[in-house]
C-alpha cells in the first residue's frame, strides 16, 4: 500500500506509520503534508479513498472533516468536488434507501461544517428536507403513516449528528437549528409512539405498565440530545480536532450544497385497510430496521459515570465499526477495542455486541460473525473481556426464564460454540443447583442444552470431563450410545425380520438396483409382513448401513431412497417413516435432525409430515423440556421458505435477463434490416442489400439473439411455474403449522391459564423482588463471578413457580411467536386464508396474541 493511503487508513491510531505518536494534531499534520503533496500528482487516485475511508471508518469522521479542512485551504477545487460527490452518494443512498450510508454521510457532512468547508445553513436546508418528508409521511390525511419506521430512521438522523456539530450549529446558526428542533419535537408529537411488543429480548406473556409507558427508541435519543443542550452541547466521546486548528480553518472558504430530494411516498395517501398497513408497516421495518435494542444486562453503576448522549455515541462507534469491517474479524476487534473515547467500555461493549447477537426479528450478520468478534475481544483483552463476557452469561442465565425462545436457542448456539473455543472451560459448580429445580425449568434446560450443544462440537467424554468439578451435572449430558439398530445380532427381535434384513444388506453390498429391491420388498416383504414392519425393515436396514458418518447417510440416501419413497407415498406413511428414523437415532437429536433434512431434500418426506410428526404425541411432552423436536420443524421451516426465496432471487435474475436478451435481440434484427434495406453495386449493377456475406452473418446473429430470449423466456416460465407451486406448499405448510399449534395448545391453555393469562403461581412479588435483586449484582473484577452467593431457595424464585403445564404452554407459545416473527414476511402475503382458517372467534387470547406480537400487529385490528 501506497505511503499516504497507509497515512490516511491509520489516522488516528498508535501505529508505525506515525511513529508510535498518538497525538491527533501531530497525525493530522503528518498526514496533511503528505496528502497535500500527493494531491497534486494523483488527485483522482485520492479523492475516492479519501472518502472511503470517511464513509467505511466513520469513527473517525472528524480527523478526515479537520484534514479536508486544511486541504480547503490549499486546493478549494478538489474539496469542492469531494463535497459534491458526498452529496451525490447521499442522494443516491436517499432514492435507495442504504440506511447506514445515509447516517454516515450525514455524520459526514456535519462534521465538513465544523471544519468550515460546509456553511451551516446549508447543513440545516438538509435537516429540514428530510424533517418535511418525515412530517409529510406521518400525517394522517397527506402522509401514509404505515410508513413511519423511514420518517423515524430520517429523525434519528438528524438528532444523531448533533453530538458531531450541535455546538456548531447553535453557535452560527442558532435561529435555523432552534427552527429543526422545534419542528423535531412537533414530530414526535404526532407520531405513533413504536412498541417494542414481539422483538423485545426479554418479554413476559404479559404486558406490564411499565412496558407501555417506556420511551421507545426515537424519543429515548431526543431525551439524550435535549440532556446534551442542557450541558452546552459538551461531550466526551467524540473527538473535536479541528479545535486545535481553528484559526488556520477560519480562513477556509465554506462551500454551499445543492438541495436534497427525499423519496417519492411509497403510495397514495388515504386510510388503509387493517391487513394492507400491517403489511406496509412491516415493509418499511424490513428496509427501515432499528439498529439496536439495549440490553441492560449490567448493573447500572458499571457504566453510571457516563453521560447518556456517550452512551448512545459509543454503540455508533461500536455498530459502525461491526458492519463496515465485517469481512475482517481481526480488524474489527482491533477497531473495537480503540475507539476514540476517554473512558473504558468494555461493558457498554459486551452489552452491544449481544444486543446485535440477540437483536430481533434478526441480526445484521450471521450470528457466527458476533461470536467470532467476541472471542478476538477476548483474547486481545484477555486482562478485561473474558471476565465482562463471563458476567454477562451469569445475567442472561438469572434471566433466562424471560428470554424470547429465538433468543434462548441463539444463546445457546453462541454459548457452546464460545466455550469450544476455550476448552470448554466454565464454573459448571455455580450451576449444579440446576438438578434440584424440576425437569422443565429453563435454567436447567438450558444448561442440558448447552452440554448438548458441545457433545456435538466435541465428543462425550470430553464433554464429561470438562464438568469434572460438578459430576452431578452428568445427568443433563445427552445419551452416550450411538444408534439403536433393532437387527443387531445381539438384540431379541424376531428372527425372519432379522433375516430379512441381512439380506437387503447382502443386496446393497451386491450393488442391486433400485428396481431390483422395489421389487423384492414388493413380493418378498410386504405381503408377508405388512407396511408397517416391510418400512421398520427397510429404514433400519439403510440407515444402519448409512451410520458410519453423514457422507455413508448421504450416499445411502442418494442411491436406494427411491426404494422408500415407493413404499410412502402420503402424510401418514411419511409420519411412521420418520418415527422409525427417530427410533434408530433416539440416542442422537444431531443425526436424527440431519436424517429427517436429508429426506426432506431428496422429497422422501414432506413438510406436512414433518409437521405432523413435531405435534404427536410422541413429541408434545418434550416441547418445553427439549429443543430436538424445535430444532427439527425450524429445519423443515426454513427449508421450505428458502426454495421459494431462492426461486424468487432466480425469476427476478431471469427477468433481467430477458429484457437484456430483448434488447440484444431487437439490435440485432434492426441491423440486420438496415443492412437488408442498403443499395449496393455488386459487378456494377445496384443491388438491393449489403454484401451477402455480411447479411448472412447478420442473418444468424439475429437468429441467435432471437433464440437466446426464446430460451430465457421459457426459463422464466418456468421458474415461474415453479414458484406459484412453491407458494401454494408455504401456504399449505403454515395453515397446517398453526393449525397444529392450535389444537396442541387448546386444553393445556384452558387449564393452565387463568383470566385469558399465564401467571406465576401467585408469587408475582417474590419473582419482581429477585429479578431486582439480579439487577443490582455486583461483579467481582477479576472472574467476573457475582460476589453474592444466591442460596437455591432464592434461585428457585426466579421463574421457577411455575408447574409444568404452564411452562409447556410458556415454551409453546413462545415458539409460536418465534416462528410468526422470523417468517412474517411470507406471512403476510397469506394472512386472509390465516384469518379465515385459523385466527377465528374462538381462538385463545394468548394465541392470538402471540401470533399479532410476530406479525407486529396491533391486536386492536
Amino acid at each position: 500500500m501506497s505511503s499516504w493511503k497507509s497515512l490516511l487508513l491509520r489516522l488516528g491510531e498508535k501505529c508505525p506509520e506515525y511513529a508510535g505518536n498518538a497525538d491527533f494534531k501531530d497525525q493530522i499534520e503528518a498526514c496533511f503534508s503528505v496528502v497535500r503533496r500527493e494531491i497534486e500528482h494523483s488527485g483522482d487516485d485520492v479523492f475516492p479513498f479519501l472518502l472511503q475511508c470517511a464513509e467505511q471508518l466513520p469513527h473517525k469522521i472528524p480527523l478526515y472533516g479537520t484534514l479536508i479542512g486544511l486541504l480547503n485551504l490549499e486546493n478549494e477545487e478538489f474539496v469542492r468536488k469531494l463535497v459534491e460527490k458526498a452529496q451525490i452518494n447521499l442522494q443516491d443512498a436517499l432514492e435507495t434507501g442504504q440506511c447506514n450510508r445515509i447516517r454516515i454521510l450525514m455524520r459526514f457532512l456535519t462534521v465538513l461544517m465544523c471544519s468550515k468547508v460546509i456553511q451551516p445553513s446549508a447543513l440545516v436546508v438538509v435537516f429540514e428536507s428530510l424533517l418535511s418528508s418525515a412530517a409529510t409521511t406521518v400525517d394522517e390525511e397527506k402522509g401514509i403513516p404505515s410508513w413511519q419506521a423511514r420518517a423515524d430512521f430520517y429523525i434519528t438522523c438528524i438528532l444523531s449528528c448533533l453530538p458531531w456539530g450541535g455546538a456548531e450549529l447553535v453557535e452560527q446558526v442558532p435561529e435555523e437549528i432552534e427552527r429543526v428542533m422545534v419542528g423535531v419535537e412537533a414530530y414526535l408529537s404526532i407520531r405513533r409512539r413504536v412498541s417494542d411488543a414481539g422483538v423485545s429480548v426479554f418479554e413476559d406473556i404479559e404486558e406490564t405498565d411499565n412496558a407501555v409507558n417506556e420511551k421507545d427508541f426515537l424519543e429515548d435519543l431526543w431525551s439524550r440530545v435535549q440532556d446534551l443542550s442542557n450541558r452546552g452541547w459538551k461531550l466526551d466521546s467524540v473527538p473535536r480536532p479541528h479545535l486545535s486548528f481553528e484559526a488556520q480553518l477560519v480562513a477556509g472558504k465554506s462551500h454551499d450544497l445543492s438541495p436534497v430530494s427525499c423519496p417519492e411516498q411509497p403510495g397514495p395517501p388515504g386510510a388503509l385497510s387493517g391487513i394492507s398497513f400491517g403489511r406496509q408497516k412491516h415493509e418499511a421495518e424490513l428496509k427501515y430496521p432499528q439498529r439496536i435494542r439495549r440490553l441492560n444486562i449490567f448493573p447500572s453503576n458499571k457504566t453510571e459515570d457516563l453521560q447518556p448522549i456517550d452512551r448512545f455515541v459509543v454503540e455508533e462507534y461500536l455498530l459502525d465499526v461491526l458492519f463496515f469491517l465485517n469481512g475482517c474479524r481481526k480488524e474489527c476487534a482491533a477497531y473495537m477495542v480503540g475507539l476514540p473515547v476517554p473512558f473504558r467500555y468494555e461493558y457498554l461493549m459486551a452489552e452491544t455486541i449481544f444486543s446485535q447477537l440477540l437483536l430481533l426479528p434478526q441480526p445484521p450478520f450471521r450470528p457466527i460473525y458476533y461470536t467470532l468478534v467476541i472471542i478476538d475481544l477476548c483474547k486481545a483483552l484477555p486482562g478485561a473481556f473474558p471476565a465482562v463476557i463471563a458476567g454477562a452469561v451469569r445475567a442472561l442465565f438469572d434471566k433466562i426464564a424471560d428470554l424470547d425462545m429465538e433468543c434462548r436457542t441463539r444463546l445457546i448456539l453462541w454459548f457452546s460454540h464460545h466455550l469450544s473455543n476455550f476448552q470448554f472451560i466454565w464454573p459448571w459448580e455455580e450451576w449444579a443447583y440446576v438438578l434440584d429445580l424440576p425437569k422443565w425449568a429453563p435454567q436447567r434446560v438450558f444448561v442440558q442444552e448447552v452440554l448438548e450443544r458441545e457433545v456435538r462440537l466435541s465428543y462425550w467424554d470430553k464433554i464429561k470431563q470438562s464438568i469434572e468439578n460438578a459430576p452431578a451435572l452428568e445427568e443433563l449430558l445427552p445419551p452416550r450410545g450411538g444408534p439403536q439398530f433393532k437387527y443387531s445380532a445381539e438384540d431379541g427381535t424376531d428372527p425372519t425380520e432379522r433375516a430379512l434384513s441381512l439380506e437387503l444388506k447382502d443386496m446393497v453390498k451386491g450393488r442391486k438396483t433400485v428396481r431390483e429391491m422395489i421389487s423384492w420388498v414388493e413380493q418378498n416383504v410386504f405381503p408377508a409382513h405388512g407396511f408397517d414392519i416391510t418400512l421398520r425393515i427397510v429404514v433400519q436396514t439403510l440407515l444402519d448401513i448409512g451410520s458410519k458418518s453423514f457422507t455413508h447417510l448421504i450416499t445411502v440416501l442418494e442411491r436406494y431412497g427411491q426404494v422408500i419413497a415407493k413404499m410412502c407415498t402420503d402424510d401418514d406413511q411419511q409420519v411412521k417413516l420418520i418415527t422409525e428414523v427417530s427410533s434408530y437415532w433416539q440416542n442422537n437429536a444431531q443425526m436424527t435432525a440431519i436424517a429427517i433434512d436429508r429426506m426432506m431434500s431428496y422429497r422422501l418426506i414432506s413438510n406436512l409430515a414433518i409437521v405432523r410428526w413435531v405435534f404427536s404425541s410422541l413429541n408434545r411432552d418434550q416441547f418445553h423440556v427439549s429443543d430436538s423436536p424445535w430444532e427439527i420443524l425450524r429445519n423443515a421451516v426454513s427449508k421450505t421458505y428458502n426454495r421459494i426465496s431462492d426461486l424468487r432471487k432466480e425469476i427476478s435474475s431471469l427477468e433481467r435477463s430477458v429484457v437484456l436478451a430483448e434488447g440484444a435481440a431487437s439490435r440485432a434484427r434492426e441491423e440486420l434490416e438496415s443492412a437488408e434495406s442498403k443499395l449496393s453495386i455488386i459487378d456494377g449493377e445496384p443491388v438491393l442489400g449489403e454484401n451477402p456475406v455480411r447479411i448472412k452473418r447478420l442473418k444468424s446473429y439475429a437468429e441467435k439473439a432471437k433464440e437466446e430470449e426464446v430460451s430465457v423466456r421459457e426459463s422464466l416460465e418456468a421458474k415461474e411455474a415453479l414458484l406459484a407451486r412453491a407458494v401454494d406448499e408455504i401456504e399449505a405448510l403454515f395453515v397446517s403449522l398453526y393449525k397444529s399449534f392450535l389444537t396442541a395448545l387448546a386444553e393445556p391453555l384452558h387449564d393452565a391459564s387463568r383470566d385469558g393469562t399465564l401467571r406465576r403461581s401467585g408469587h408475582a412479588d417474590d419473582m419482581t423482588i429477585d429479578l431486582e435483586d439480579s439487577a443490582v449484582m455486583e461483579l467481582d473484577k477479576d472472574d467476573g463471578r457475582p460476589k453474592k452467593s444466591h442460596p437455591n431457595g432464592s434461585r428457585e424464585r426466579n421463574g421457577y413457580n411455575l408447574d409444568e403445564k404452564q411452562q409447556w404452554c410458556l415454551t409453546t407459545v413462545g415458539y409460536l411467536k418465534a416462528f410468526t416473527r422470523q417468517y412474517a414476511s411470507e406471512i403476510w402475503q397469506h394472512i386472509e386464508k390465516l384469518d379465515a382458517e385459523v385466527l377465528t372467534e374462538g381462538t385463545h387470547p394468548l394465541v392470538r396474541k402471540a401470533i399479532y406480537c410476530g406479525l407486529r400487529r396491533p391486536l386492536d385490528e
